[in-house]
């Protein structure tokens, strides 16, 4: 634990600020103080961070190497103080500058480096690597503007730029002195020199992949260990002079931007094909950078030969984006390093392990082989070699069954699944949560499951409760010390003690007190950025995640439709007044997303301005949803709506976030949502809708009709028949996306079909919340429970079962 006094701490911050802004304390703007403390705060980080790597080098522990397309880190203020163990004492002392540090927190931007579940949770598996001993470091791309910035405008979603480096990160350190060299296009020959194939890459184009690392900070245990992040810079001088000169001033800078936009932005749009070339770059970029710094440290710093890689390093890709890992550590032992073929595939299928995030197929990588091959021609041909190896592997095992070798091979029909060499190439493939991981193995991936079914695993997800409890509600977590201790904080498990409180009437009263008092932040929140009063005494219900047709936000909106005309017709109806919250971004070339995103707004602006209804139900729509904005509204959230369709969410983690802060879930038997019923039992969790089984028989025999659901049915015609009728909106064309989704295309995600099913639970929902002894042991019993949760245990069985780390508890 880092020690400091407050008195050391208050003339640290002085001189910090002196220095940075040459100028008296009392002279600057909160931005300033903002930069001086977190200046400050990462100037104690370093020498931890220093003596951290000099202990990896000296003592060759295993090292883990956690590549990702994302990194959804939010702002690191408030969560390194946290793991510094000096949060109190900084507010202290800053309190005596008449400073508050809450206010400057809110001045940090969020880092944009993610859009949603997937790089949340990487973002968390760091914490946990670090808080537990482990060295584990992140490699990925540093964008220069993140996935957008969403603006509601007319009920629409506007996309605009975020420019979260607009100020500088105060976080990261440039290193140029570990910068790599990325090649791109260009011509591959074979030469022959004495029997053994030397591969001559010519013509291409270099591009400098330069690092810059922010720490990532242990719980109160000195470690730190690193996030690197790669910059897409130009090899060679960056300004065309000769082109200026002649008045060619676009030219003069061509190269630059050009290069540039490889870490310009995240996801870029990959529905046309510059789109689709600039992801591959940055896929390739950024794994090829991740490697060669990974075989440089190791040859400088390791502990034996490449040949011992494997027993060194564990390279582990989150989902298919860097799947090029495989290929590229290939290419480095084969070309680079003089490996055959044999001794490079044994290195590089016992280094890298894969964990799957999706069953959808539109998540499911696979890039065109023509721009494949013209892109990265030594990469492509590293692939049809382990393509053509592993056909044989199945012909022998498989002879004469085309079709499966065909449906199981890495390239076919004029693609590369990355996927399939994803599988291929890695020693483990895990899924996410039990019910995924059992879709993988029996579904989705059977075919590789029984070729080789040792290697599949589930690791079920986690999130940290360092920052989604400590951070996000103080209040709770000091309540919990008092009741049941502070060991909860290294060991989340412990929680499980907090449920023998859970009919205690002074902790009920306790505990709603603590959610009023988040429900009341949220509300004046609102009504500061958004102008809508809303009633903190009211249910908050709670749906926050990315907009998706499968995550079922639809649902949710049909069915506060259909409270809305039972309340016109009844306006005496006997409900517990209910605030529903929406949030999360539309992918911008979603259609049908953005057009459900229209949908919730035009039901809000409808709802929320009848007098007659909008005391007993109000709607927001909450804009540009991010970590920051996550941490503020589900602390204040009484019910947790985890509605996917059975079988399409992997996991979910916001599920876990929302029971850990004390919410009830109403949910589908889906994800993890499964697990948490497990943990809480059927009386502590709303469940509804179609089983698995169910909704796999309606997918491979068909049976259902949309048509005939809505014609057997008032209510749901009476739903489905206001998204185009005009009674939300004039433009009776306006929701035209949802209604055909539902009716023309027959409803894939089964929203008609959990309608009534949606209805009872929430029903069921009203009558819990009016019994206030039961809802508050509710919310009691889950936030108990909700430590096997924590990202820790995770990381845990990650680092044991599949990455081979036997040094977890030390020092814990």
């Amino acid at each position: 634990m880092f020690n400091i006094d407050k008195e050391t701490f208050k003339k640290d911050y002085e001189e910090k600020f002196i220095e940075m802004h040459g100028k008296d304390l009392h002279e600057g703007t909160d931005y300033n103080k903002y930069e001086a403390l977190a200046s400050l705060t990462r100037d104690y980080v370093v020498k931890m961070w220093i003596n951290t790597n000099k202990k990896y080098n000296f003592t060759g522990e295993k090292q883990v190497y956690y590549f990702s397309m994302e990194f959804l880190l939010g702002r690191l203020l408030g969560n390194a103080l946290i793991n510094l163990g000096i949060k109190d004492i900084c507010r202290e002392a800053l309190s005596d500058f008449n400073i508050n540090l809450d206010s400057l927190e809110e001045l940090e931007e969020d880092q944009g480096l993610g859009n949603g579940g997937l790089g949340r949770l990487a973002a968390c598996f760091l914490d946990s690597m670090a808080s537990l001993n482990i060295p584990g470091h992140g490699c990925g791309i540093r964008y220069k503007y993140g996935f957008f910035q969403q603006k509601i405008v007319n009920g629409k979603q506007i996309e605009t730029s975020d420019y979260w480096l607009k100020n500088a990160n105060v976080w990261e350190i440039k290193k140029s002195d570990k910068a790599q060299v990325v090649r791109f296009g260009g011509e591959v020959t074979t030469i022959n020199e004495d029997g053994h194939l030397r591969f001559n890459h010519t013509g291409y184009e270099a591009i400098l992949a330069v690092p810059y690392d922010i720490p990532v900070i242990g719980y109160e245990n000195e470690v730190v260990n690193t996030l690197r992040l790669w910059s897409a810079e130009p090899l060679y001088d960056e300004f065309d002079f000769s082109s200026f000169s002649r008045g060619d001033y676009l030219k003069a800078i061509e190269y630059k931007n050009s290069i540039e936009a490889i870490s310009q932005v995240l996801y870029p749009d990959d529905s046309f094909y510059e789109g689709k070339i600039l992801r591959l770059k940055q896929q390739y970029f950024f794994v090829s950078a991740g490697i060669q710094s990974i075989i440089r440290h190791f040859k400088a710093y390791g502990k034996g030969t490449l040949k011992d890689l494997d027993e060194k390093i564990a390279i582990h890709i989150n989902d298919t984006h860097p799947t090029l890992a495989i290929p590229e550590l290939m290419r480095i032992l084969m070309d680079e390093e003089g490996y055959g073929w044999n001794e490079a595939w044994r290195i590089t299928s016992n280094t890298i392990s894969y964990t799957n995030h999706t069953i959808l197929a539109e998540a499911l990588e696979k890039w065109p082989v023509e721009m494949f091959e013209k892109l990265l021609p030594r990469i492509y041909m590293i692939v049809e070699e382990i393509n053509r190896r592993f056909c044989q592997e199945l012909w022998n095992k498989y002879i004469g069954q085309w079709d499966k070798i065909s449906k199981m091979s890495i390239i076919a029909d004029g693609y590369v699944r990355m996927a399939h060499l994803a599988i291929v190439g890695s020693y483990s493939v895990n899924g996410v949560a039990k019910l995924h991981t059992e879709i993988l193995k029996k579904q989705e991936m059977s075919d590789f499951y029984y070729f080789n079914p040792t290697k599949f695993n589930n690791k079920t997800n986690g999130i940290t409760h360092r920052r989604w409890l400590m951070g996000a509600n103080p209040e709770l977590t000091d309540f919990l010390k008092e009741t049941i201790g502070s060991g909860f904080i290294k060991h989340p498990t412990d929680m499980e003690a907090f449920a023998a409180y859970a009919m205690d009437k002074s902790v009920q009263e306790r505990l709603h007190q603590i959610k009023l008092s988040n429900k009341k932040k949220l509300a004046e929140y609102i009504k500061i950025n958004q102008g809508i009063s809303v009633n903190p005494d009211s249910l908050f219900d709670v749906q926050v995640k990315r907009i998706h047709a499968y995550k079922r936000q639809t649902l949710n909106c049909l069915r506060i439709m259909d409270l809305y005309r039972r309340l016109i017709e009844n306006p005496n109806l006997d409900i517990v007044p209910r605030t529903f919250i929406f949030a999360g971004k539309a992918a911008p070339g979603y259609y049908l997303a953005k057009n459900t995103i229209e949908l919730i707004n035009a039901v809000a602006n409808k709802i929320n301005n009848d007098p007659k209804v909008n005391e007993k139900i109000k709607i927001v729509f909450m804009h540009n949803y991010r970590v920051s904005l996550a941490e503020t509204i589900i602390p204040a959230a009484d019910l947790s709506e985890q509605i996917s369709t059975t079988t399409k969410e992997a996991s979910g983690t916001s599920n876990m976030k929302f029971m850990m802060n004390g919410a009830v879930t109403i949910a589908t038997l889906d994800g993890a949502n499964i697990e948490i019923r497990d943990e809480v039992g059927d009386e502590n969790i709303i469940i509804f809708g179609l089983t698995e089984r169910e909704v796999l028989d309606y997918y491979q025999k068909g049976g259902y009709s949309a048509t005939d659901m809505i014609n057997g049915d008032y209510r749901i015609k009476q739903v489905t028949d206001d998204i185009v009728n005009g009674f939300y909106c004039g433009d009776k064309e306006r929701f035209r996306a949802v209604y055909e989704h539902l009716v023309t295309y027959n409803d894939e995600f089964f929203v008609l079909k959990d309608f009534h099913s949606y209805l009872k639970a929430q029903d069921k929902v009203d009558n819990l919340y009016r019994d206030f002894s039961k809802w508050q042991s509710m919310c009691a019993v889950n936030i108990a429970h909700s430590g096997i949760f924590s990202s820790d245990r995770t990381i845990q069985e990650y680092a044991t079962g599949i990455w081979g780390s036997g040094f977890l508890y030390k020092n814990l």
